[in-house]
């Protein structure tokens, strides 16, 4: 199945950070993720999951998460491959690193619980610098062949609890990165069981994926939780989803604070089925 995207449209004013709306918007088929700001992109779609329409900024989308029976990530280990990278002008490398390693067991994370995810300890399994060259425009097929290097090199086995994130370095991002979408996350084609995620270097989009907030580093943990989350709780794309497609976080449109040991973090908020609302 193809990857579910995550966009951002926005920015609306929220507590200190400026929120944003965050959707899935587009056809059969699909996938899950952050899209940039202004662009229609494919969401989490197939023929039994409609088009998501853009809401009103700062409204809620009054629907459960519905369970198709599909597994979740009840022991998430995530790895991070820096792909090709050479520099790293605005620090994400660290700011990423600290997001994953800081995010266990918060109050934030514990929403996915209810759902049968994980959520508590060092989420961040591993960190790979992979000195190989890197295409300046990656195609979908390449980044998930280089998840499938990550994880050879991690030994992280074929478990559906494993998620490779890809990250890409300034400068070079598959076709569509702050035009369509600002990150995605999927199922592996070669190895289904793993989960991969399609992380450009987000500062590189500037506001359109999340960098006006304030903070030029918001995006990346934005982006980041939406992808973590989505992968915990519908890592094959056909666990936990609404009647329109949208996974946990796509269904607030807010953004909030998190204060862990590593810092503090904006994030996307998460749907509860327990609060039948925003957790």
């Amino acid at each position: 199945m193809p990857p579910h995207f995550f966009r951002l449209i926005g920015p609306g004013r929220r507590r200190v950070l400026s929120g944003f709306l965050v959707v899935s918007l587009g056809a059969a088929p699909a996938g899950s993720g952050i899209s940039a700001a202004g662009a229609a992109t494919p969401g989490h779609g197939t023929a039994l999951h409609p088009y998501v329409k853009l809401q009103p900024r700062g409204t809620t989308l009054n629907s459960n998460l519905i369970n198709h029976g599909g597994p979740v990530q009840a022991a998430p280990r995530i790895y991070l491959d820096f792909w090709g990278w050479t520099s790293d002008p605005s620090g994400e490398q660290p700011y990423l690193t600290g997001f994953l390693q800081g995010a266990g067991g918060t109050n934030w994370l514990h929403t996915v619980a209810q759902y049968g995810g994980g959520w508590t300890g060092n989420l961040l399994a591993g960190s790979w610098s992979h000195a190989a060259t890197v295409p300046l425009h990656p195609t979908d097929a390449q980044i998930q062949a280089e998840a499938v290097t990550a994880a050879g090199h991690f030994g992280a086995g074929t478990s559906v609890d494993v998620q490779i994130v890809v990250a890409t370095p300034t400068g070079h991002s598959t076709s569509g990165f702050g035009t369509q979408w600002c990150s995605y996350h999927g199922a592996v084609s070669a190895d289904t069981s793993i989960t991969y995620t399609n992380f450009p270097y987000q500062t590189d989009a500037g506001a359109a994926c999340g960098a006006s907030l304030g903070n030029p580093l918001a995006g990346v943990s934005i982006a980041e939780s939406n992808e973590m989350t989505g992968s915990i709780t519908d890592p094959l794309l056909d666990a936990w989803f609404d009647s329109a497609g949208r996974e946990i976080g796509d269904k607030c449109g807010k953004i909030e604070d998190i204060t862990t040991a590593k810092g503090t973090f904006p994030v996307v908020e998460l749907w509860s089925n327990v609060l039948g609302g925003c957790a």
